[in-house]
């Protein structure tokens, strides 16, 4: 039986990136179905009734939600190219606690910048720093997170590189000035097909951000 692949998405979320990027990886043919945060569709509704967000990879049939753990999915079903997860089981411990560090920090971290002012703003800035400062200090000399080849730290924070302009625009700070490794990184996982091909357009997210704050009552910074 042929393998059947939707992936619910959008095309300016972070987290739908990422898969996107993790099928790309694998060469993985799916269809894509983009969805709309402020109109959810009756199938996203159905395929994660629990949470009701995107993305969610829908497998013959079978939903899998969550991005980390679709990423992990898609590793173990499809283990025989490009592995996102080392196969020591203490090297996969780490990804997995720097892939969740990246979780629990960047979007909670960076919403504020998009959607606060004053002192709020300038406390998500400094939070947003120091965030990638200490990722930096883990990537160090390494070409990508996983070493040689991009694994899944770098897939789970690359996405997010999308949005720096964004960030920088409304803050009025520079990440290059303040994480040069990490501008540096994401440019080199840029130059790789199934990164660039996945992300958005920068410009194009600021413009869609500043769309959300103004349907939201948000004044713009």
């Amino acid at each position: 039986m042929a393998e059947k692949l939707v992936l619910l998405n959008t095309w300016w979320s972070p987290f739908a990136a990422r898969v996107r990027i993790a099928l790309a990886e694998k060469g993985l043919e799916y269809e894509s179905k983009e969805e709309n945060i402020f109109d959810k569709s009756p199938v996203l509704l159905e395929m994660n009734h629990v949470h009701k967000k995107i993305p969610v990879l829908v497998h013959n049939g079978m939903p899998i939600c969550e991005s980390l753990i679709i990423l992990e999915y898609i590793d173990q079903v499809w283990n025989h190219k490009s592995p996102l997860l080392p196969s020591h089981p203490y090297q996969r411990s780490q990804a997995r606690f720097w892939a969740d560090h990246v979780d629990k920090n960047m979007y909670n971290i960076e919403r504020r910048i998009r959607m606060e002012k004053g002192e709020k703003l300038e406390a998500a800035k400094r939070e947003l720093v120091e965030c990638l400062k200490t990722l930096e200090g883990e990537l160090g000399d390494k070409a990508y997170f996983a070493g040689e080849s991009i694994g899944l730290v770098d897939v789970a924070l690359v996405p997010f590189s999308s949005w720096f302009y964004t960030y920088e625009t409304l803050g009025n700070f520079s990440i290059e000035i303040e994480c040069p490794n990490i501008v540096s990184w994401s440019k080199r996982c840029m130059e790789k097909g199934s990164v660039a091909k996945s992300l958005p357009d920068p410009l194009k997210v600021y413009d869609f951000a500043l769309e959300v704050n103004k349907r939201l009552g948000i004044i713009e910074h």
